[in-house]
């Protein structure tokens, strides 16, 4: 089974065809094909091709499933006996890709 490492949104992935994937929210319309042309390696059994930094006219397509939220995150801080706290969240919006093409 063939999988790939990509770049995409300052994260690192490891993908394989048809594996659902929640990355960095992207300008990209549901059904669209996207191209994902930072890869980093490409894997096929034994055999490995690494990039230096990226493999050049590697490109892994994937399809946008949806877009949406990640859980809220709760972030609280409290000096003590300083009568200071500050209670703040923060939910990522993401986009939901399923990948398609793995280049050979």
């Amino acid at each position: 089974m063939s999988y790939a490492v990509i770049k995409t949104g300052g994260k690192q992935y490891r993908v394989a065809t048809g594996e659902k994937l929640k990355i960095e929210q992207i300008p990209a319309d549901v059904g669209q094909v996207i191209e994902l042309d930072q890869v980093l390696a490409i894997g096929e059994g034994d055999a490995l091709r690494i990039g230096s930094p990226f493999i050049a006219g590697a490109v892994v397509k994937a399809t946008v499933l949806a877009h949406g939220r990640h859980d809220k995150v709760k972030i609280f801080k409290m000096r003590r006996r300083k009568h200071y706290q500050k209670r703040q969240g923060h939910r990522q919006n993401y986009t939901q890709i399923v990948i398609d093409v793995i280049p050979a």
